[in-house]
């Protein structure tokens, strides 16, 4: 399992959401990581990726690969 020291991380909030009691999105960069956590619940557990796999999951968002349609 990846860790990292989430400490002192500056989270990077989503567009969109949020404001009306949404879902939110939050990213920050951390030790060549990157930790992905639900802004809701910002003392929840963050998903760890490392370079490339959050390139993949990037890549994979622009091509649509997570659309519903």
């Amino acid at each position: 399992m990846k860790s990292a020291d989430l400490t002192n991380a500056v989270w990077q909030r989503s567009n969109g959401g949020g404001d009306d009691g949404g879902s939110v999105v939050e990213i920050a960069f951390v030790d060549g990581m990157i930790a992905m956590r639900d802004g809701a619940n910002p003392d929840g557990p963050a998903l760890i990726f490392t370079q490339a796999e959050w390139d993949a999951f990037v890549g994979g968002a622009k091509d649509g690969e997570f659309d519903l349609d």
